[in-house]
């Protein structure tokens, strides 16, 4: 091992105990940091708000933990205690020869491509990915999403079940991938309801904006306050306020990325679903059978990567017709005969 590999070791255990660790009560669950040998090795690094999020880290999660089950593969988790730690737990899992990294989020995508360059025998994944100016390197899979689409699907649910002709949205961190979700809620709000008005406000412009209910509640109360009836949120943790703020004021919400309706069962009339469990159980087992595909892999309305929660007991608010509505505005997006993302 060379000088400069030894240091980038220990440079990554020198940040470990920045981490938070698996609970005890998990850690056969969760995977170790210790994997057996002579097992496939998979080390997942969560985004902002970690494991327990109700949201895009735990589809993740049961993607890998889908693969421990079904593949045998040994898997690995990280926590990382603040945002300059992601790259550190990247380069910690490939220094030590892990078949497989896995990033949650794009706030990851130049640290993946950081540490995939110094590890070129070593195969990545992003979810979210987004390509820096040079390109993506061929050992990193780009997980990415057509959020607009799901999302439009829940802005027909609200443009239709609106009452107020009022509906708002709270995204988390400004940038282009939550504009995604703004975007295609909007559309879907006017397509079903060209009368009705969208209020959209942001939480902030740092990573800390996903992790911020009383901030996702203060402003889905402004919101309410201008009149909204249904609120949707793409915004993580942050998005618990929004739910608190919406039971609280006897309105509806829409959760995102996964099934949210247990976290407030009297207000969340359906979820945006974001299968990143899907994505990461797909680049798992294409990885273990040897067929690896660096590059850009897309999941949208027509490749089941997303969709919203419109059949069982957590879907019961949602009356037949709206559903049936809902229904002919996914076939006409697939079909492309309606934009999913115009602003």
């Amino acid at each position: 091992m060379t000088p400069r590999l030894w240091a980038a070791v220990w440079a990554a255990f020198a940040v470990l105990a920045t981490f938070v660790p698996a609970r005890s009560s998990e850690r056969r669950a969760r995977g170790s940091l210790l994997p057996k040998r002579g097992s496939a090795r998979v080390g997942l690094v969560f985004d902002v708000g970690g494991r327990g999020d109700k949201s895009f880290n735990d589809a993740a999660y049961l993607g890998v933990a889908r693969a421990e089950e079904e593949l045998g593969i040994e898997a690995s988790y990280l926590e990382p205690g603040t945002t300059e730690d992601r790259e550190a737990a990247l380069r910690l899992f490939a220094a030590r020869g892990f078949d497989l990294v896995i990033g949650v989020g794009f706030i990851f995508s130049s640290d993946i491509d950081a540490v995939a360059r110094a590890y070129p025998r070593t195969h990545f994944a992003g979810i979210d990915y987004a390509p820096g100016p040079a390109g993506i390197p061929p050992n990193v899979a780009a997980l990415a999403f057509r959020e607009e689409e799901g999302s439009f699907l829940v802005g027909a649910v609200a443009g239709l079940m609106s009452q107020t002709h009022h509906v708002g949205f709270v995204g988390g961190m400004t940038g282009p991938l939550v504009r995604k979700f703004e975007y295609g809620y909007a559309a879907g709000v006017r397509t079903a309801c060209p009368a009705c008005v969208v209020h959209a406000a942001y939480a902030g412009p740092t990573p800390d904006a996903f992790r911020d209910p009383a901030k996702g509640k203060a402003l889905a109360n402004a919101q309410i306050a201008a009149g909204s009836d249904v609120i949707y949120h793409a915004s993580g943790a942050t998005g618990h306020g929004v739910f608190e703020a919406a039971a609280e004021a006897h309105i509806m919400a829409i959760g995102v990325d996964a099934d949210q309706h247990d976290e407030m069962p009297e207000a969340v009339i359906t979820s945006m679903i974001k299968r990143a469990d899907v994505a990461v159980f797909d680049v798992v087992k294409t990885t273990l059978a040897g067929r690896f595909q660096g590059g850009m892999n897309v999941f949208g309305l027509k490749e089941a990567g997303v969709d919203y929660v419109h059949e069982g007991p957590h879907a019961s608010r949602l009356p037949m017709d709206v559903k049936r509505k809902v229904e002919e505005l996914r076939a006409a997006v697939v079909e492309q005969r309606i934009s999913a993302s115009a602003p």
